[in-house]
């Protein structure tokens, strides 16, 4: 759904940052991908044969990323699952980035969900993991660092030096275009007639679903992303809106404040990190169709986040906030939107087309090309803090139906609570055809439209 463009600059102003700027030009990470490198390599060693398709274990070395002397693996290794339905109808496959360690063993077969989805879809599916590798020691210090401490850590190696090899975004993209490579090959030489894959859906979550962003920004074989909880593009108007909202920095980025990257956000440098790191800067490159999937309760980012963002994306976009739904977005139904927002692109069905204002006097106006086939209104209260992490206070939202949206264009209208913070969105439900239903929503309207810290300093190193 497209938000109101006013509002969001309304919002970026509001906070007293600056915006990521656009750079269409070469970066590095446009270069370091597009850099051949010897070790990439790729062998099938299990191949399962199964009455509903096959499937391919395969062990894929990606690439060489740093020196022995800065990192103690700088060769990125990967298991590489693809699974390949009997009855396979597009020639696009979701690609899924997934997470893992260094140590773990190769898989025996694909991931639950990743059958699920090739099998409902009747489409190839694969799922890269290990993105990053990890845990990786840097420099001999004898840490093994992983996920956001990982990143955190080059990120700060960046600031301190400004060699642009070290952001850990760069060969975590480089990871997934080398797969696809790999799935392309392999279901070239498959059995099967007919099935040679062109294009990819690229969906992961968290720092999977930034590298989901990037991973668009530098390969045209993308047809269309699915980033999941990584709500933070624009991120230093984002960050500044969240340390505005909360008075501190949420648990869930202690490793970014260790690291001193958010005491860091007037170093020159970090400006240029945000250049080569920050989907936002790509953000002309994102003409493809985006279905962005985030939580209401998000130990990381504010609900409010897509209101710095979404209204800048141009092309076809769709957004759903999952209600209740923590970072692991556990126990909601967050795949069903997944599963057939990839069978819409994978099958060429057209998506439900919808927009969304939000009115000064509280109103949420909604849109919608085609009828919902049921609207809700979810909205939850927090009477102390603006703070809606499920950490703080559980699963709160509570919905209410929505009456007459028979002809796909409907209001609500929304009252700041008695006391504290009410967040609020509107979720439209649409049956598109695929196995599961497509629920989108509108930004979270979150009132009143205060930020209780918005006068306090961020604190510097």
């Amino acid at each position: 759904l497209v938000a109101n463009r006013a509002f969001a600059e309304d919002a970026v102003s509001r906070n007293g940052s600056i915006a990521t700027p656009l750079n269409m030009e070469l970066t590095a990470l446009d270069k370091y991908v597009a850099t051949p490198d010897p070790n990439f390599e790729w062998k099938i060693i299990a191949q399962q044969d199964l009455p509903q398709g096959r499937v391919y274990i395969i062990d894929l070395t990606s690439q060489k990323w740093l020196t022995e002397s800065e990192v103690d693996r700088p060769i990125w290794k990967h298991w590489l699952t693809i699974v390949r339905p009997n009855d396979v109808k597009s020639n696009k496959a979701l690609m899924f980035i997934s997470g893992g360690g260094n140590d773990s063993g190769p898989p025996k077969g694909p991931d639950g969900r990743v059958a699920q989805i090739a099998l409902a879809t009747k489409s190839v599916v694969a799922e890269i993991k290990m993105i990053p590798n990890q845990p990786l020691v840097f420099h001999n210090d004898g840490v093994p660092r992983k996920e956001d401490d990982l990143v955190a850590y080059t990120w700060s190696q960046f600031l301190k030096t400004g060699d642009s090899r070290w952001p850990a975004r760069l060969p975590m993209v480089k990871s997934v275009v080398r797969g696809m490579d790999v799935v392309q090959e392999v279901l070239r030489e498959d059995e099967l007639p007919d099935h040679q894959i062109d294009e990819f859906v690229v969906a992961g979550g968290s720092k999977r679903g930034w590298t989901t962003w990037m991973t668009a920004a530098v390969d045209s074989r993308v047809a269309a992303i699915m980033p999941i909880v990584i709500d933070v593009l624009n991120m230093d108007v984002s960050m500044r809106n969240h340390y505005s909202a909360y008075g501190f920095w949420a648990p869930a980025i202690d490793d970014y404040v260790h690291h001193k990257i958010m005491q860091r956000r007037s170093n020159p440098r970090y400006v240029d990190l945000m250049k080569l790191e920050d989907p936002f800067a790509y953000r002309d490159r994102f003409t493809m169709p985006k279905c962005i999937i985030n939580a209401t309760g998000d130990q990381f980012f504010c609900p409010d986040s897509s209101h710095f963002y979404f209204g800048e994306l141009t092309g076809e976009k769709h957004l759903c906030y999952v209600p209740n739904g923590e970072h692991s977005l556990d126990g909601t139904d967050a795949l069903d939107t997944l599963i057939s927002f990839f069978y819409c692109i994978a099958n060429d069905i057209p998506r439900p087309e919808c927009s969304w204002s939000a009115g000064q006097d509280g109103t949420i106006h909604v849109k919608c090309s085609t009828p919902p086939k049921r609207a809700v209104l979810w909205q939850a209260v927090n009477e102390k803090a603006r703070d809606f992490r499920v950490d703080t206070i559980g699963r709160a939202y509570k919905n209410t139906e929505i009456k007459g949206t028979e002809s796909g264009e409907f209001t609500v209208t929304l009252s700041p609570p008695g006391m504290g913070w009410s967040a609020s969105l509107v979720q439209c439900e649409f049956d598109v055809g695929a196995p599961t239903p497509m629920r989108l929503t509108t930004g979270v309207r979150i009132l009143p439209d205060v930020l209780p810290f918005a006068n306090k300093a961020i604190p510097t190193e």
